[in-house]
C-alpha cells in the first residue's frame, strides 16, 4: 500500500514517526499522524487545513489532544456518556493523579525502549492508513495523498476525530474544503 502514497503522504507518515520519537512515545498514533499532517505545506490537505482555520488553532488542537490523553484517551462523548450515568471522569482523573502523579493516564512512559530503532504503529494509526486507501479508492484516485489521510482522520470515532470535530473539521467540512460542494459523498461510504 505504501507504494501508492504520494511524496507528501509519505512525508506525513515519516513525520508522524518523528513526532512519536520527539515525544518519547513507544508507538506512532493517530495523533502523531495529525500533527505531522499539520506540519505539511503546499498540498491540497494543507490548504484545506488552513481554510478550516486549523493552522491558526494548532495550539488549541494540541491542548485538546493533551486533555484527551490526560483522560486516558476518552473522547468528550465518552466522558459525557459516563457523566450521564453518574461517573465524573474529571474527578477520577484527579484522584488517580493525586495517587500516582500527573499525566499517569496519558500513557507516557519514562522507561522508553531506547534500543528500539523503530516505533510500531498502533492499531488506530494502521486503521487510518487503511481508511485512507479505501477513501482514495472510493474517489477513484490512483494514489493516496495527504488529503486522503486527513479525511481518514475525520472518518471514524476516536479522540482525533472528536478533537477535529470540536474545531469544525468533520468529514463533510473537510471534504467540502478539499473538493468543493460537488465532491461530497464519493468516499464517505468506504470511509467507515
Amino acid at each position: 500500500m505504501f507504494e501508492r502514497f504520494t511524496k507528501g503522504a509519505r512525508a506525513t507518515v515519516t513525520g508522524a514517526v518523528t513526532h512519536a520519537e520527539r515525544t518519547g512515545a513507544d508507538s506512532v498514533t493517530e495523533e502523531h499522524l495529525l500533527l505531522s499532517l499539520l506540519d505539511q505545506e503546499g498540498s491540497r490537505a494543507s490548504f484545506a487545513v488552513a481554510a478550516l482555520g486549523l493552522t491558526d488553532r494548532r495550539a488549541s488542537l494540541e491542548a485538546s489532544l493533551a486533555e484527551a490523553r490526560r483522560r486516558g484517551g476518552l473522547t468528550k462523548a465518552d466522558t459525557e456518556a459516563l457523566a450521564g450515568i453518574g461517573i465524573d471522569v474529571t474527578e477520577i482523573v484527579a484522584r488517580v493523579e493525586d495517587a500516582h502523579g500527573e499525566g499517569v493516564l496519558a500513557g507516557d512512559r519514562s522507561t522508553r525502549r531506547w534500543w528500539s530503532a523503530r516505533r510500531p504503529f498502533t492499531g488506530g494509526a494502521k486503521s487510518i492508513l487503511e481508511k485512507s486507501l479505501r477513501i482514495a479508492l472510493g474517489r477513484r484516485d490512483r494514489f493516496i495523498g495527504e488529503e486522503h489521510l486527513l479525511l481518514a482522520l475525520t472518518a471514524g470515532p476516536g479522540v482525533v476525530a472528536d478533537v477535529l470535530a470540536e474545531h469544525g473539521a468533520t468529514y463533510s467540512t473537510v471534504e467540502r474544503a478539499l473538493y468543493g460542494a460537488g465532491g461530497e459523498g464519493q468516499g464517505q461510504a468506504l470511509a467507515g
